[in-house]
């Protein structure tokens, strides 16, 4: 009987499948190209079966390939599972936690408490990373994702952290200026801020819904706050990234009872893949931060 011992070249197997290739799988764990190689050589050889069928352009699973990959994503799953009870039960949690989240709330919500965390469990090595688009947890080989609005995956677990009401606000410098609207209808006359089309973020839940064409678009919303606070327009932002600017005067609320609440653009929410149980890594950051976010 055959038995691979080498987990590592299980890990890197997994990698190839999820990437689609070798040099991307080898950017992914930040390895040479040629590791890679002889991790799968490695594994055909000890298995005595051709897993992948390689062309000038990709690298596919064989249908050997597909039942092997989904065994063994199982099965080191469940070894690391393993590993992380034992630690917990010595209190001493311990791996990398990549975490995922479009920078506003990576910025506002989330790095603000990542020395507290680090404090408790200094075992534990966080990597954030801002994605202003969604991105696949398996490619990017990430842990947890934090998403803001309607969750599309099924292949994801998801728990409310709760809900961040959406303002449109503009700072007082501006609406001095312009004059603040009192209807939905006279926001046309307005400078909007929005995203770069096309984006469903640029659908405002104010009124009985209107989409609007920015008269200045970005990418990500903290660049629209910057923006706002600076007196380029009105902005459709969630609370938990304009509460202060609010609470201290910078940003001024409008047509606040005219909002639709609650909507689908307002839940947040810890998102993780589907195993077969919730690593103790993910659950300990998932506590912690609820406990810390203002939404």
């Amino acid at each position: 009987m055959t038995i691979i011992t080498h987990s590592e070249d299980l890990t890197i197997l997994i990698a190839v499948a999820d990437a689609g290739g070798f040099s991307a799988a080898a950017e992914q764990l930040d390895i040479q190209v040629a590791k890679v190689s002889r991790a799968v050589a490695r594994v055909e050889k000890q298995l005595n079966t051709t897993l992948f069928s390689r062309t000038t352009r990709r690298v596919e699973l064989t249908e050997e390939g597909k039942l092997f990959i989904e065994k063994v994503r199982v099965g080191l799953e469940k070894l690391s599972e393993a590993e992380e009870w034992l630690k917990i039960r010595h209190e001493k949690p311990s791996g990398r936690l990549r975490i995922d989240s479009a920078s506003p709330f990576i910025l506002h919500q989330i790095t603000p408490h990542i020395k507290a965390f680090s404090q408790r469990y200094p075992l534990i090595d966080i990597e954030l990373s801002a994605s202003d688009g969604i991105i696949n947890l398996l490619e990017k080989r990430t842990d947890l994702a934090i998403r803001i609005g309607k969750l599309e995956d099924s292949t994801l677990h998801a728990r409310v952290l709760g809900h961040s009401k959406l303002w449109l606000v503009a700072s007082p410098d501006y609406l001095q200026l312009s004059g603040t609207p009192e209807t939905p209808q006279q926001l046309l006359s307005h400078r909007l801020l929005g995203f770069i089309p096309p984006s469903g973020l640029n659908h405002w839940s104010v009124g009985s819904g209107m989409t609007i064409t920015p008269d200045i678009a970005a990418s990500n919303g903290e660049v629209l706050r910057q923006l706002c606070l600076e007196g380029n327009g009105i902005a459709c932002l969630s609370n938990f990234m304009v509460q202060r600017d609010i609470e201290n005067g910078n940003l001024t609320v409008i047509l606040a009872e005219q909002m639709q609440s609650p909507h689908p653009r307002e839940v947040v929410q810890a998102v993780y893949y589907r195993n077969t149980a919730l690593s103790s890594r993910i659950k300990l950051f998932i506590d912690f931060i609820e406990q810390k976010i203002t939404l």
